[in-house]
């Protein structure tokens, strides 16, 4: 199946859809060998009608029985009856596309007995004409209800025994009964077949419905899912490529058409999924699994490739099905995990640390002033006490954000307005010496409030940080941050927060360097002169410790946005 004729297939299918949704139900089902619907019945029933009672006033006219002019009287009554009757059941069943019901049918079924018997009273009760009541009753037995069939055929015997006493005395015979009973078992054998096909025909009808259904949502499927298929022929040319797979490959539709794209052309595109086609195409594994990257618009990015091999029934070289996909946001979110289990052993490494120097620290602090105290003004010793205890209070300072990074903790988690908890962060930031009074920070919040539950003085510090970080690094740029419940598309891959609330800032500063965005939320790495490496790290043990994920996206001299997601809930699910 190629891409180029599944749209016509899809547009196919939906028309067949559509006509069936637009026919008459009374109409019934189309399914090849099943008993035709009433719609049809009804057509050849019209048509068998008037070729009858217009064969019947020529025979007349013609004087093939040697007719009277009462004869010729009641072919002509016949063939004007039916002529009239007929017209106006068209109309009813086929033009107006009124419903047929069993009164309809019943009406057809006496007029068509009615006609049958006025033929066999003129030709007589021994003709042939009288096994005209077996396709009259054969059709009805096929348009109703067994039951119903049966009523039909002991009115056909009534009308055919009443004409043989009253019209030709003296012709009652056993021949006469006997075909009677012979009207009975077709009406019998013909309604119980008919019952039987119209089971085995609404049961594949059933099936085909069903196959219908399951190929659209098949199709569906293919065109929506956010995984690449596709499909290479024994011939190693690509012949179906799904949309996800064509965008992550960046294959245009018309290389699929005529089979113009090979294993080797897929190969230069993304070599691990071309050697996993060549290799099962091979005689290599059934299923194949790889992970290799793809570069595409000048993008490079991971893909996770699974191959199955589909052996042809000739023996001859198997088709190939791939599926594959982008697992940049898997990868993003294994160094994550792996990240946070660093940060974790850091972090009790440094409380370790912090609390055994401190109290030290604070008895060199306090000996080095007492010294600087006695040394004469303008001495030597003044001037490294002075150094001393300046160094003494960057290294207390630094020591004090080792125990705010250590002490990350949601120690009170309730419902707040996240909205509100932002705007607070930022008069915060606005206020610190380190931000420019120029700076320009916007919150964008368009749907308050922003309910959740957490921690917020922990939430505050987040806020804080990235802000402060921001308009640091990014003095004389806007700094946007928006907030809000995340759609859909805000998630990444392999991400899992429930009712996640989204927190993100954008500055349009110079960014972050390429060496230092796949570290930045370690401790002590830094881009910012002076800069402790500790807030970023604070950060992200706060937005996890309400079991959130936050991300960096930045680009050298394209700015840096930070996009934090939250659980509504704490202690929901976990991010990652």
């Amino acid at each position: 199946m190629c891409e180029t004729a599944l749209p016509s297939y899809c547009s196919a299918m939906t028309a067949t859809v559509a006509a069936e949704r637009r026919r008459p139900p009374w109409r019934g089902p189309t399914t090849p060998g099943a008993v035709p619907p009433l719609h049809s019945l009804l057509r050849w029933l019209y048509v068998g009608r008037v070729s009858l009672a217009f064969a019947v006033f020529m025979a007349a006219a013609l004087s093939w029985w040697d007719a009277d002019l009462t004869q010729l009287l009641v072919a002509s009554l016949s063939v004007t009856g039916a002529f009239g009757f007929t017209a106006a059941s068209v109309w009813w069943s086929h033009v107006a596309e009124r419903r047929a019901g069993m009164t309809f049918l019943y009406l057809q079924a006496v007029f068509d007995l009615v006609l049958v018997t006025a033929i066999v009273h003129i030709a007589g009760p021994t003709t042939f004409f009288a096994a005209l009541y077996i396709l009259v009753i054969a059709l009805n037995a096929v348009m109703m209800p067994f039951a119903n069939g049966m009523l039909v055929a002991l009115f056909a015997g009534i009308l055919y025994a009443a004409d043989v006493v009253v019209g030709h005395p003296g012709a009652l015979s056993a021949a006469i009964l006997v075909q009677v009973v012979v009207y009975w078992l077709v009406a019998l054998l013909t309604g119980y077949l008919a019952s039987r096909v119209r089971v085995a025909g609404a049961a594949h009808e059933a099936i085909t419905a069903e196959l219908r259904r399951v190929r659209l949502e098949a199709t569906d499927i293919l065109r929506n899912i956010k995984t690449g298929i596709l499909t290479v022929g024994p011939d190693g040319r690509l012949v179906y490529a799904n949309p996800t797979a064509q965008a992550i490959l960046g294959i245009k539709p018309g290389w699929l058409s005529g089979g113009g794209m090979t294993v080797q052309d897929l190969s230069e595109v993304a070599p691990v999924l071309g050697e996993a086609v060549r290799q099962t195409a091979a005689g290599g594994p059934r299923v194949l699994r790889r992970e290799g990257a793809v570069t595409v618009a000048n993008r490079t990015f991971p893909i996770g490739v699974s191959t199955t091999a589909v052996p042809s029934d000739d023996g001859g070289p198997p088709t190939v099905a791939a599926i594959f996909k982008d697992i940049s946001d898997e990868k993003r979110m294994e160094a994550l995990h792996l990240r946070t289990e660093r940060l974790e052993a850091v972090a009790e490494i440094a409380a370790s640390l912090a609390h055994e120097i401190r109290n030290p620290l604070a008895s060199i602090r306090s000996a080095v002033e007492q010294l600087a105290r006695t040394a004469p003004p303008g001495a030597d010793e003044k001037v490294l006490a002075g150094l001393v205890l300046r160094e003494s209070d960057r290294l207390s300072l630094l020591l004090s954000e080792f125990l705010d990074f250590s002490r990350v903790r949601v120690t009170s988690s309730k419902p707040l307005d996240l909205a509100a908890v932002a705007e607070a962060g930022i008069q915060l930031a606005r206020r610190h010496p380190d931000c420019p009074a120029a700076a320009e920070v916007i919150l964008q919040a368009p749907a308050r409030p922003v309910p959740m539950e957490g921690d917020e003085d922990l939430l505050h510090r987040v806020v804080f940080n990235l802000v402060l970080n921001a308009v640091q690094m990014a003095p004389s740029s806007t700094i946007t941050i928006d907030v809000g419940i995340a759609d859909a598309a805000a998630v990444p891959a392999g991400v899992r927060v429930e009712g996640a609330r989204l927190l993100r800032v954008i500055d349009r500063g110079p960014g972050v360097a390429p060496d230092i965005l796949p570290r930045i939320f370690e401790p002590f790495v830094t881009g910012r002169p002076g800069g402790t490496g500790l807030g970023l790290a604070i950060v992200q043990r706060a937005v996890q410790a309400h079991r959130g994920v936050i991300l960096c996206d930045s680009r050298p001299g394209d700015g840096t946005t930070f996009t934090i997601l939250l659980p509504a809930r704490f202690g929901a699910e976990e991010g990652v």
